[in-house]
């Protein structure tokens, strides 16, 4: 496998599973969903008849319920098997990310592979071909006007093509419009959670600054002009951009990178875990491109009859307080989850190793005051001040690298060469935060100079900063976890890359990863396991989606490379054999 292969199917921007808007509010990745506080008591839901809504894509196999606790909620009525598909649907709307504008289809969604087909009239969007383009028309002749509109009145280059939720947002009031106040479609949209009364500051500011973004991007002169929309009170826009803000997806690539937003009323109504049962993934499974972007939600692990199905809103590889601050700051509530309730438990994201190399682990410091000691031998952390401050450095290098990742590549790559080290050096485990996180960025800068300049130690670096990632990973996630089964994937697709120089004697110490046909087995037994759990995190039915259907066919590939080299040796021996007869 060459690495331009590899290349082509991996940005090196890192999903973000939580919405942060920044100040310009030019760009949204985000995955939001209602804010609620989950409840696993299934004896306190009771069926929810309470708004009318009648949601025509949910399946026979679960319910609408609401609970005391969480209120309404999705709740298995049959048993559900690890990897089922739960829900698949086409979102009620989608917008593409400014800058996959140019990369991807308007209307499916799908990458370019053999060149995309510009509109004519306002430039900014691409189809695949002119079936896309058809199946996109009815609401795009109203969007291309605006887009237009909004690159004429644009005060630079930069800023004009309006950001992917205002876009979203207009394309919701056009649907809306066109399929009545009243109709099933527009009654999903006004059932979503609005929490205009409960917003945090920054929010309440971002969302001014987007509903006036909308007003103009629509052509209208004020709020008043609205109407024609259904929208006759500031608080009927409130509650629309609260709606919006609060339950909009990230519309991924089928390996997780963010490439837009995308809001489904019926999957907004799945609540929060900290450790879900589920996940929301977009695997490509459909061969139908009018069918696609498919949104999936697929279960994670087995979930029970009258079991709420639950999924995350955020990061679930950051700690307990990161994730509650994040919570707090999106969808203002405290999360009880078992993950979140139990704090004496030994959590691995908030781990360092014995430091008398026992194999057991101790709780990070984070108060010097404390005496910590390793769960396993008992032995006491001797330099809980220290190791607090090699977190606040690491804390803060993570920061730095991730805001300068796109503008200063070579900078932000000598920030995490440097500190990785230094967090090992005081026993942070690959699981802990933000070390995690650090040798995850540090494997994307990694993959970027790679593109640049292959070398034979390069390779073999970013290789060995897949497999940290992955351990950490895998300490964390459950098996079949999107993330972490990606995160193989890319390690079994690193091996299979074709050596530059390979090494016939490496050194005594270093072990991993081998050169030869060695490399090349472990290639292959590693995309062998990262298919197996690709089938889990983005459905088995779908066998893993696009990601899994490409793994699939190099592990073939691999099959072959690996029957000739052994076809190879036999040949070999065997003539060394009747040399001597």
């Amino acid at each position: 496998m060459s690495f331009a292969s590899l290349k082509s199917q991996r940005q090196s921007k890192a999903s973000r599973s939580y919405v942060t808007y920044p100040d310009n509010f030019q760009e949204s990745h985000s995955t939001t969903i209602p804010k609620v506080i989950h409840s696993n008591d299934s004896d306190t839901s009771t069926p929810s008849n309470d708004s009318g809504t009648v949601y025509y894509d949910i399946p026979e196999n679960i319910e609408v319920r609401v609970s005391a606790i969480s209120g309404r909620g999705l709740w298995a009525k049959d048993p559900i098997k690890a990897g089922s598909v739960i829900i698949s649907l086409r979102p009620h709307s989608f917008a593409l990310a400014s800058r996959c504008l140019d990369s991807h289809c308007s209307s499916c969604a799908a990458a370019s592979i053999s060149g995309l087909l510009r509109c004519t009239g306002c430039r900014t969007v691409w189809y695949c071909n002119a079936t896309c383009q058809t199946n996109d028309w009815s609401l795009h002749r109203l969007e291309c006007s605006a887009l237009r509109k909004w690159a004429k009145s644009a005060p630079s280059r930069d800023l004009s093509v309006p950001s992917d939720a205002v876009r979203c947002l207009g394309r919701i009031l056009w649907q809306k419009r066109k399929e009545g106040f009243d109709s099933s479609w527009s009654k999903e949209i006004d059932a979503l959670q609005s929490h205009r009364h409960s917003l945090q500051p920054r929010v309440v500011e971002n969302s001014t600054h987007l509903a006036h973004s909308l007003i103009r991007y629509l052509g209208l002169s004020s709020p008043g002009d609205l109407s024609e929309f259904g929208i006759l009170s500031a608080g009927d826009l409130t509650d629309l951009i609260s709606r919006f803000v609060t339950n909009t997806f990230a519309l991924t690539s089928p390996s997780l990178t963010p490439v837009g937003v995308s809001v489904s009323p019926l999957v907004a109504l799945f609540n929060h875990s900290c450790d879900p049962g589920a996940v929301i993934v977009f695997p490509r499974s459909s061969r139908n491109p009018a069918e696609e972007p498919k949104m999936q939600v697929i279960a994670l692990r087995d979930i029970s009859p009258n079991e709420e199905i639950l999924t995350s809103y955020i990061d679930t590889t950051l700690p307990r307080s990161l994730r509650q601050d994040a919570l707090k700051e999106t969808y203002d509530f405290t999360c009880q989850c078992e993950l979140c309730d139990d704090n004496n438990k030994l959590d691995p994201r908030e781990s360092i190793w014995c430091p008398k190399s026992c194999g057991g682990m101790c709780p990070a410091p984070s108060d010097e005051s404390k005496t910590y000691q390793c769960a396993k031998c008992g032995a006491v952390v001797a330099t809980p001040g220290l190791i607090m401050d090699e977190l606040r450095i690491g804390q803060e290098a993570l920061a730095k690298a991730t805001s300068i990742q796109d503008t200063d590549h070579e900078k932000a790559l000598q920030l995490t060469t440097n500190v990785i080290p230094r967090l090992v050096s005081v026993g942070l485990a690959p699981s802990c935060h933000p070390l995690l996180a650090l040798i995850g960025l540090h494997k994307s800068l990694l993959l970027f100079s790679l593109s640049a300049d292959i070398t034979q130690e390069l390779l073999d670096e970013t290789i060995r900063t897949a497999a940290k990632h992955y351990m950490g990973l895998s300490a964390i996630l459950c098996d079949g976890h999107p993330v972490r089964a990606v995160a193989l994937a890319e390690l079994g697709k690193l091996l299979a890359v074709d050596e530059p120089r390979p090494v016939t004697s490496p050194p005594a110490n270093i072990a991993f990863p081998p050169s030869g046909p060695p490399r090349l087995k472990a290639a292959y037994e590693t995309l062998v396991r990262a298919r197996r759990e690709l089938t889990i995190g983005f459905g088995r039915n779908n066998e893993g989606g696009e990601l899994g259907r490409n793994i699939r066919e190099t592990v073939v590939s691999l099959e072959k490379e690996l029957g000739v080299w052994t076809q190879g040796i036999h040949n070999t021996l065997q003539d060394l054999l009747n040399s001597r007869k």
